[in-house]
C-alpha cells in the first residue's frame, strides 16, 4: 500500500514540514543534493529538492518509473538504508548504472519512509555527482529525521480515515471538495438495504463485520480506477467519487457492477444496496452540502423504486 498523491496534497503544512526536513538533512550533509520522494504503485515522484543542482538532472514534480530507480532496491520490510558510494564501480546493477549516468548521480543514499502500519510513503535521498562517503553517524541522524517525518504522515492519515473500515471519512470528503470539486465528477451515494435488521437480529458486532466487508468490496470495485476514492459517511452510508463525468450509459454500467458486488451475502443476511447518483460539472458553484442533498434525494428515489437499484438525480 502507498499513500495516494491526491491524499498527500491535502495534508496540513506538508510543504512547510517537507522543507524543514530537507533543511535539517542539509545541515548533516551540506555538500550533497537531498530530496524527498513519494511512491505511487508504479512511479517515484520527486516532491521537493533541498536546492537546485546544475550537476544533477532532477527536478521537483518529475515522475520516474519505480523499476528504473535505485529506491526500488530499498528493503522497506527491514527498514534499512540503501547505500552506493560509487555507482560506477558496481558490477551487479548495470541498468542502475546507465540510469544514474543519465541523471549524473554517482553516490546515492536512500532512506525508506514508512508508516507504523507498514504503508510505504517514499524516501529521503542524498545524492552526489561524484563518488562520496556516507558516515554511519550521519546516516543514523537522517534515519531519525525520516522516522519523525513518518509520525507526522501517520497523524495526518489517521485524521482522514474511518477507524472501522479504513475508508476515507467525512473530513477527507469535505477537504477534497474544497480543493478539487471545480474539476467536476460523479458521486455515488449508497446505503445498505436491510442493514438495520442485521443489527437488530444479530447484534452490532455482526453489523460492524458487514460494514468492513462492504468497505472491502468497494475497494475491490475501485482498485483499478484512477483517482477514484471511497468514503464512509457514517452508519451504513458510503460515498464513491469519480473524477470525471461519463455518459449516463457508462455510469449506469458502473452502478450495475457495484450492485453486484453488494447484493451477495450469506443466507442469514438479507442485504442489498441502493445508490443515488449525482454528476457535478466543472466549475460547479454548488456546495458539497447541496451535492449530497441531491444525491440523498436520488438515493431516496432508488429506495422508493424497490431498492437494490440506482437513480440519477433529476430523473
Amino acid at each position: 500500500m502507498v499513500i495516494p498523491l491526491q491524499e498527500l496534497q491535502m495534508y496540513k503544512n506538508f510543504q512547510e514540514l517537507a522543507s524543514d526536513v530537507l533543511e535539517l538533512a542539509k545541515e548533516i550533509m551540506p555538500d550533497k543534493l537531498i530530496y524527498l520522494s513519494s511512491f505511487t504503485e508504479s512511479e517515484q515522484v520527486i516532491l521537493q529538492l533541498s536546492n537546485s543542482n546544475t550537476h544533477i538532472y532532477l527536478t521537483e514534480g518529475i515522475a520516474i518509473k519505480l523499476n528504473q530507480t535505485a529506491c526500488n532496491l530499498i528493503d522497506f520490510e527491514k527498514n534499512q538504508p540503501l547505500i552506493f558510494e560509487d555507482i560506477s564501480k558496481e558490477t551487479d546493477f548495470e541498468e542502475l548504472k546507465m540510469i544514474s549516468e543519465r541523471i549524473n548521480i554517482n553516490a546515492y543514499l536512500g532512506i525508506p519512509i514508512s508508516l507504523a502500519n507498514g504503508e510505504k510513503f517514499g524516501t529521503l535521498c542524498v545524492v552526489h555527482h561524484d563518488a562520496a562517503h556516507f558516515d554511519t553517524k550521519s546516516v543514523s541522524l537522517l534515519q531519525k529525521i525520516a522516522k519523525m517525518f513518518s509520525y507526522y504522515l501517520l497523524l495526518e492519515k489517521l485524521a482522514y480515515k474511518d477507524s472501522l473500515t479504513g475508508l476515507y471519512n467525512r473530513e477527507f470528503l469535505f477537504a477534497f471538495f474544497k480543493e478539487y470539486s471545480k474539476l467536476g465528477g460523479t458521486l455515488f451515494f449508497l446505503d445498505l438495504d436491510g442493514f438495520k435488521m442485521v443489527n437488530d437480529l444479530h447484534g452490532h458486532n455482526a453489523g460492524d463485520q458487514i460494514l468492513k466487508s462492504v468497505a472491502l468490496r468497494i475497494q475491490k470495485f475501485i482498485k483499478d480506477e484512477e483517482n477514484v476514492f471511497a468514503v464512509r459517511l457514517g452508519g451504513d452510508e458510503f460515498i464513491i467519487n469519480f473524477p470525471l463525468i461519463s455518459s449516463k450509459t457508462e455510469t449506469a454500467k458502473q452502478a450495475d457492477k457495484l450492485l453486484e458486488y453488494l447484493n451477495t451475502w450469506d443466507y442469514e443476511y438479507q442485504l442489498s444496496a441502493s445508490i443515488g447518483i449525482v454528476q457535478y460539472v466543472a466549475e460547479d458553484i454548488s456546495s458539497l452540502e447541496t451535492i449530497l442533498e441531491h444525491a440523498d434525494n436520488a438515493l431516496y428515489q432508488a429506495k422508493v423504486a424497490g431498492k437494490n437499484t440506482y437513480k440519477f438525480f433529476g430523473d
